[in-house]
């Protein structure tokens, strides 16, 4: 029977990371992306500034704004070594080292977007503080006891394993570290329907409540900090980037290339709509080793 369950754990596993790469390899923001808009801003794309990525490279809700939130709830300054799970293509990572002076490793899953980031990071000239690697944030391959603070922002809803997840932050984390992270919670449960569009779009793991939510970090040996509901602040934020999406999906009809990713569309749209009815929403947790 044990061998039949860990057996079926890693099927689960295995299923989880290919739909996870699968969306992020379908994504509609990538470095070739960014790379396209800014050389048609600029005519070409020499001698690339941090700054100058900022407006396109950030991939989470809130913005440069939502960043430095956490950078003050962690206490993230000149010499901080951070680690950011699920890094996608480096945004926070970069912004992080230019912005506040850290030494900041990313762990991504996806090797589409770790080549990303190598790549946007190296056009900005930051590869002496800022690096992404290649990995499993449920075995996350950074020493015990290194970092000053894990961040991640909306990502740990495509982790199947969040208590691993949690207990590699606590284990790479110095004593008196912090992990702070924003991530989506379900209010209520989501129908069947729902839970499969999506996962189907979006690779979405079922989602926790900000209750279960809190009593897994506690359950991994944090001690809470403080825990924010942002489904109020989410909603607004969330109607723009459907809107950005759209727009995105429009100009690509236009001009005849392809549209992206259909399902995550779908899902995107019904996950919008159910952050509005307050079905979904999103948390900040930050909580101390």
């Amino acid at each position: 029977m044990y061998r039949e369950a860990c057996e079926m754990d890693e099927g689960i596993m295995n299923s989880a990371t290919e739909q996870t790469i699968y969306f992020y390899n379908q994504h509609p923001i990538s470095c070739e992306i960014i790379l396209s808009k800014l050389n048609a801003s600029r005519g070409h794309l020499d001698a690339l500034r941090p700054e100058e990525l900022f407006p396109h490279d950030q991939d989470h809700y809130g913005g440069l704004a939502a960043t430095d939130e956490l950078a003050r709830s962690a206490a993230i300054g000149k010499g901080t070594r951070v680690a950011d799970f699920c890094a996608g293509l480096g945004g926070t990572v970069r912004y992080l080292a230019h912005r506040y002076g850290a030494d900041v490793t990313g762990v991504e899953l996806t090797p589409a977007r770790v080549a990303g980031a190598e790549e946007l990071t190296r056009r900005v000239g930051l590869q002496h503080a800022a690096r992404v690697l290649q990995g499993n944030v449920m075995d996350a391959p950074l020493p015990d006891g290194t970092m000053d603070a894990v961040v991640s922002q909306e990502a740990f809803c495509h982790v199947p394993d969040l208590k691993k997840t949690l207990l590699q932050a606590f284990r790479i984390l110095k004593k008196g570290g912090r992990v702070a992270f924003t991530d989506w919670i379900a209010h209520e449960p989501l129908s069947a329907e729902d839970a499969r569009l999506m996962w189907e779009g979006m690779a979405i793991q079922p989602l926790q409540s900000i209750q279960s939510y809190r009593a897994m970090v506690e359950a991994a040996g944090f001690h809470i900090v403080s825990v924010t509901d942002l489904t109020n602040d989410w909603g607004p934020i969330l109607k723009n980037r459907l809107a950005m999406y759209q727009r995105l999906r429009d100009e690509a009809r236009e001009a005849g290339t392809p549209m992206g990713h259909d399902a995550f569309h779908r899902s995107y749209v019904r996950f919008v709509d159910l952050i509005q009815k307050h079905a979904l929403g999103g948390v900040r947790i930050i909580a101390e080793r």
